[in-house]
């Protein structure tokens, strides 16, 4: 489960709901409206603010944990990385 937080207050405003296993990953895209996380269930997951966050896409690639993710600074890119030494970059703008 990835949580966000209020950082004011510190309390939970979200649980992002989706990977069936740790999560090892997340950063905030640019426009702060979307979060990418990656997992060693081997996925990464888009998470759009819409009102409420919801799930936007899972990225199927990898074959071994997910470590690591990043947005472009434009947004339109996200990077992973994983165990099977692999950086896939994900056009997310499509």
């Amino acid at each position: 489960v990835v949580r966000v937080f209020d950082a004011e207050s510190g309390e939970s405003v979200a649980e992002l709901d989706g990977h069936t296993d740790y999560v090892r990953g997340v950063a905030f895209g640019p426009d702060s409206a979307h979060i990418v996380s990656g997992s060693d269930d081997q996925t990464v997951r888009l998470w759009v603010l819409d009102g409420t966050w919801q799930e936007q896409a899972v990225y199927t690639g990898h074959t071994d944990w997910v470590r690591g993710v990043a947005f472009s600074p434009d947004g339109t890119l996200v990077a992973s990385g994983s165990d099977d030494a692999n950086v896939i970059l994900w056009d997310i703008a499509r």
